[in-house]
């Protein structure tokens, strides 16, 4: 990874999260742009992974420091990937809470991803503001 460097979120960045996104079709995020960029601003971890300028990279994280960090979105542009690079994310962002396990959801087609690092999946629900709404 020696030529990326790893840092804290600016809200400079943000654009060019945006497009990552776009590019992944991540559309929920880039639809609501104003709860994304506050999403970023207010989470207790927000890292970008830059190649001199460029974002291709960023983590984004929510953490109680001691028992769990919760790693709400990870994406690695598509032809910066199979290079480490989420790996030493993880452990950049492991690192600033190192007591901590990680916990995090999975699309079906990154499963393979982390059971290779040793991850194990766990079971879970969701409900989203809409849906809590109608009860």
């Amino acid at each position: 990874m020696s030529n990326f460097a790893i840092r804290t979120f600016q809200e400079n960045d943000f654009d060019m999260i945006q497009s990552l996104l776009q590019q992944e079709q991540w559309s929920n995020l880039v639809e609501n742009r104003e709860e994304t960029m506050q999403a970023l601003l207010n989470s207790d971890l927000a890292l970008v992974v830059v190649d001199g300028h460029e974002v291709v990279g960023y983590l984004r994280g929510l953490t109680d420091g001691a028992v769990t960090l919760y790693i709400c979105e990870i994406l690695i542009k598509e032809d910066y990937r199979k290079k480490g690079i989420a790996q030493q994310l993880m452990k950049e962002a492991h690192g600033c809470y190192p007591s901590t396990r990680i916990e995090m959801l999975a699309t079906s087609s990154s499963k393979e991803y982390y059971t290779d690092r040793g991850y194990r999946p766990f079971y879970g629900f969701r409900k989203s503001a809409e849906e809590l709404q109608k009860n």
